[in-house]
């Protein structure tokens, strides 16, 4: 190969290398593709990702909120506390979410005093 066409070839390959290895802005946002396949939920006008938070009383709170039910203690995203009479006396009782507070107690519910 004659010395005009090494440099030729040459600088073919540093252009190459150039294009293949600059950092300039990509036409498409990282991730887009994990962003548009992820599952959203809203919650009033907001998006969230139910795989780390839930929708509570209107607001976007975090999978681990809890909140005082009586003198016990319930994870928002999960449970409920529901107004529980028993023999004329008030108290609270934990229940999972979805199930209606009516329903009789189950193994599962959580009877909690009244505090005050």
């Amino acid at each position: 190969m004659a010395p005009r066409g090494r440099i030729l070839a040459v600088s073919a390959a540093v252009c190459i290398l150039t294009l293949l290895c600059s950092h300039g802005a990509p036409v498409s946002p990282m991730g887009a593709h994990l962003m548009l396949c992820q599952p959203h939920l809203t919650c009033g006008d907001k998006f969230y990702d139910p795989l780390q938070h839930c929708c509570y009383d209107d607001a976007v709170v975090p999978l681990g909120r809890t909140q005082k039910c009586g003198n016990c203690t319930f994870r928002v995203c999960f449970e409920q506390c529901c107004f529980w009479s028993l023999r004329s006396q008030e108290s609270f009782m934990v229940k999972v979410k979805g199930q209606s507070c009516s329903l009789a107690l189950s193994p599962d519910d959580r009877l909690c005093r009244s505090v005050g």
